[in-house]
């Protein structure tokens, strides 16, 4: 057996912590000093002690002030897991502003929709990610940002966009590099920094992540540190982590599961964030081998890249102990190698963005039958109930009906849209996750679906009525209908069965290089099929189930489902 690191857990004073995530850092700077708090060790070779990482925050924070940010101003961060997203982070929660997350496959479509929703007001960019040039799209997006002084964008389409920053040194015009952000606020003094700080409460909403539901149009779910800080902890003390973890971090920040479960989980436990770029099973390695990290958390298909890289025995993994796995389903076979060959005490957990995220959450210690057959049981605090989706009664014991949760994990609501948050709840408070599931008699929960016909790829959330509205768009389509089918490798593809009007015809290829450029790489659909009528109900509603159906046959997706 490996000698695992031994640390000391950190505690919150009572039940939670009634903190903000400005002074949980400043904390943990004065409590661990020089202990590092952030490494690289994948094509990244920067380190920050506690108080280096606290220090570079308050620059950036500072800087926004400078800019003319106010509290509750929103901060776009569009990049990979570099640092500068990190800084961003911590800076702009610090002075009060709010963290808007970016999802790194968006294209031109998304990030003006997103933009303007958001009212963002400064956003931080990277040059591309996977070919898609992001400086490019923004100056899609807004053409004014070529002519405009840095700090002094007008956008006629995004009125409240004022500031942009380059995460990098390169000049692009309108645009600040990132070392002239981070010196622009040298000037405001810590005296006033202290009093945006201090403006702050920890219910205060402090994050917007975009997610979507049966409505198609994306929505800004509102976090507040309250509900961030605490489901990080639980998160935490649930794995067994201690101050002592080097945590390896493969997911993206942008994700709930980057953002809470790892940076955050990182600073409530006093622990070291060892992220990677972005995920590719060498650089996974690279980062447990050279970081001596003790965790590692990602989706099944990363830990499935790393179990099956061809030098995967080549790497020190000896100090590695533990981790969590989420975003998809896992098979019992890749739990088993992942605790034979990786993480012994590797763990599932199950939530969504409006919980901040996690709700229910396997434990080291429970069997590896239940660690992989069910999500586990609901986190201390977290309510939870199985109930009838017709009645919205409580369901009994192992019968299936859609899962329901109360307490701090829950959103604030969604932003600017008072329907769709009245919606997401029960009068009594209850949000209404639109999966289904069951409870057993020692609360170990199972999914068995979803109410919502949202695809589930390799971890990303899609939602198939956001791509209808884009193919609606398309001359030739008459009606579009999007479904997930079943995926060996990522869970769930994407499926489109397309009429077409009348007298037009079309190729699959055609329709595919509608949406390259317009909308994110991996929503684009790999199945689709050209069809004269849909499946419907007698009152007339298409019965997607069926489609679902028809396109195992129709792909040949047999040997596909589990």
């Amino acid at each position: 057996m490996a000698e695992f690191l031994v640390g000391k857990q950190q505690r919150p004073p009572n039940d939670f912590y009634e903190i903000t995530f400005g002074d949980l850092l400043d904390q943990r700077a004065e409590e661990y000093g020089d202990k590092e708090a952030i490494g690289y060790y994948s094509q990244i070779d920067k380190k920050w002690s506690f108080k280096e990482y606290r220090d570079v925050c308050n620059k950036i924070a500072k800087s926004l002030i400078k800019l003319g940010v106010k509290k509750g101003d929103k901060v776009s961060a569009w990049a990979t897991n570099v640092p500068e997203w990190i800084f961003t982070y911590g800076g702009t929660v610090k002075m009060g502003g709010i963290l808007v997350t970016v999802n790194t496959n968006y294209r031109a479509h998304e990030l003006a929709y997103l933009l303007e929703q958001s009212d963002t007001n400064t956003l931080v960019l990277i040059d591309e990610f996977k070919g898609n040039n992001y400086i490019e799209t923004l100056y899609e997006v807004v053409p004014e940002l070529k002519d405009a002084e840095p700090g002094k964008l007008k956008s006629s389409k995004l009125p409240f966009l004022k500031n942009v920053v380059f995460a990098g040194e390169e000049k692009h015009p309108g645009m600040f590099t990132w070392s002239e952000f981070e010196e622009y606020g040298s000037d405001v003094t810590d005296e006033e920094l202290a009093r945006y700080q201090q403006a702050c409460d920890p219910h205060d909403v402090f994050n917007m992540q975009y997610t979507s539901g049966t409505t198609g149009f994306p929505k800004g779910v509102m976090l507040t540190h309250h509900n961030v800080i605490n489901n990080a902890w639980y998160v935490g003390e649930a794995q067994n982590y201690t101050d002592a973890e080097r945590l390896a971090i493969p997911v993206p920040f942008f994700h709930c599961f980057g953002l809470t479960m790892s940076i955050t989980t990182c600073l409530t436990h006093g622990a070291t964030a060892l992220p990677v770029k972005y995920y590719d099973p060498e650089w996974v390695l690279e980062t447990i081998h050279n970081g001596g990290a003790t965790a590692c958390q990602g989706v099944p298909t990363m830990f499935i890249g790393v179990l099956g890289h061809p030098d995967f025995e080549k790497y020190d993994k000896k100090h590695m102990r533990t981790g969590i796995m989420a975003g998809a389903t896992c098979p019992i076979e890749v739990m088993k190698q992942v605790t034979q060959k990786l993480a012994p005490e590797i763990t599932i957990s199950y939530g969504m963005t409006e919980t901040s995220p996690v709700v229910t959450k396997t434990r080291p210690t429970d069997t590896l039958e239940r660690r992989v057959s069910t999500v586990g049981r609901p986190l201390p605090h977290v309510e939870l109930e199985i109930r009838d989706p017709e009645t919205g009664k409580e369901a009994p014991r192992n019968t299936v009906g859609e899962i329901c949760c109360k307490g701090y994990v829950v959103m604030k609501g969604y932003y600017k849209m008072e329907e769709a948050t009245k919606d997401a709840f029960y009068e009594d408070g209850f949000y209404r996750s639109g999966d289904l599931g069951t409870m057993d008699e020692e609360d170990y929960v199972t999914v068995t679906g979803r109410l919502k016909d949202m695809i589930i790829r390799g971890g990303e959330n899609i939602y198939p009525r956001e791509l209808e509205e884009f193919f609606y768009k398309h001359p030739k389509i008459s009606d579009v209908q999007v479904i997930g089918v079943p995926s060996e490798k990522y869970g769930e593809e994407v499926a489109a069965y397309i009429v077409l009007k009348p007298g037009e015809s079309a190729t699959a290829e055609e329709i595919k290089e509608f949406a390259q450029g317009q909308i994110a790489r991996h929503k684009i659909p790999k199945y689709i099929q050209f069809i004269d009528a849909y499946p419907m109900t007698a009152s007339g509603k298409i019965q997607k189930y069926l489609l679902r159906d028809q396109a195992i046959e129709d792909f040949n997706l047999q040997d596909q489902v589990t």
